[in-house]
């Protein structure tokens, strides 16, 4: 088969689409051939060298596909070849064939284009696992989602809102704020121009925000715990403004606050088993009835991986970026 591949660490042009082995799927795997991926920024840091698959992982970018089961290790029941699946991968999404393990992979939902379906694992499982699994996002309460115009973002505001939460967000430049305002955001946070913490205290009558999805880290985390209402719950899910940041204990404990951190993808299996199964049962039911949908900024042919690393780096883009697999 052919994937994408790493040769040595570096910029987009890293990226090489190489002939490769075939994987096998090993006990409780199954052979997924891949229709699409999508792109991540995940994908980015292990391009760059920072972020490596976990061990026994597909040494090849991807976190997320959606495709056909070609396949079936031993061990696994409740699948057929030439079931339409996507899956949460460690890796090995940036390729025509890739083993995922059984736990890791759910039907394409109804209305969902198989093509499409790639972009809703990654998003999926971490929006649902952190905001509600973790942070326990209840109706009524307001959720604040740093990157509101991205993959994660997206996917944020849809479930918020699906459940009866007041969203807030923030994204650069008014084209994002209003695409998240048609995805069914509240307040829309210009963070180019406008402070954050003040906007939302205005916006909430000084309460603040019950629960914070935050994908910056350090260089938003004394601000994020200032804009935290009484027993908020901040959910760190990315690093991108920084790993190391001081943190005003004492403001956190005047707020009964809480703050987490979660990442997805070196977690055993069976927590991730654990948290497809929970998508399955609450977000697949709103796919189906049109209440989320995956949103799509544009489909590149997997070979131009490097293009479509160059459009994540730029933040241009909304949505999800997918990845074409070629079709014989």
């Amino acid at each position: 088969m052919y994937a994408i591949t790493i040769p040595e660490p570096g910029g987009p042009e890293a990226l090489v689409w190489a002939e490769v082995p075939d994987p096998v799927p090993g006990e409780g795997e199954v052979l997924v051939e891949v229709v699409s991926s999508a792109v991540n920024r995940a994908d980015v840091l292990q391009r760059q060298g920072f972020y490596n698959p976990p061990p026994g992982a597909s040494p090849y970018p991807g976190l997320e596909c959606a495709g056909r089961i070609a396949a079936l290790g031993p061990g696994v029941t409740g699948w057929s070849v030439g079931d339409e699946v996507c899956g949460l991968l460690a890796g090995g999404g940036y390729a025509e064939k890739v083993a995922v393990p059984a736990g890791q992979l759910l039907p394409v939902p109804d209305g969902v284009e198989l093509a499409e379906a790639a972009a809703l694992p990654e998003v999926a499982a971490t929006v649902w696992s952190n905001v509600f699994m973790v942070a326990h996002l209840r109706p009524g309460e307001t959720l604040l989602v740093h990157g509101g115009s991205s993959g994660i973002g997206t996917m944020a505001i849809q479930l918020a809102k699906a459940v009866g939460a007041r969203v807030a967000v923030t994204a650069g430049g008014p084209e994002k704020l209003a695409r998240c305002q048609e995805l069914g955001a509240d307040i829309l946070i210009d963070y180019r121009e406008q402070d954050f913490v003040e906007e939302l205290r205005k916006a909430t009558d000084g309460a603040g925000a019950d629960v914070i999805l935050d994908i910056v880290g350090a260089k938003y985390l004394d601000r994020n715990v200032r804009a935290l209402a009484v027993n908020g719950r901040l959910a760190i899910i990315g690093l991108q403004g920084g790993a190391k940041g001081e943190l005003n204990l004492g403001a956190l404990l005047s707020k009964r606050a809480a703050v987490t951190a979660t990442s997805l993808r070196a977690r055993p299996l069976a927590e991730k088993a654990a948290i497809m199964a929970a998508v399955r049962e609450h977000v697949w039911p709103l796919l189906a009835d049109g209440v989320v949908r995956p949103v799509v900024d544009r489909v590149l042919p997997m070979a131009e991986a490097a293009e479509a690393h160059r459009l994540m780096e730029s933040s241009s883009h909304i949505g999800k970026i997918l990845l074409a697999a070629p079709q014989a």
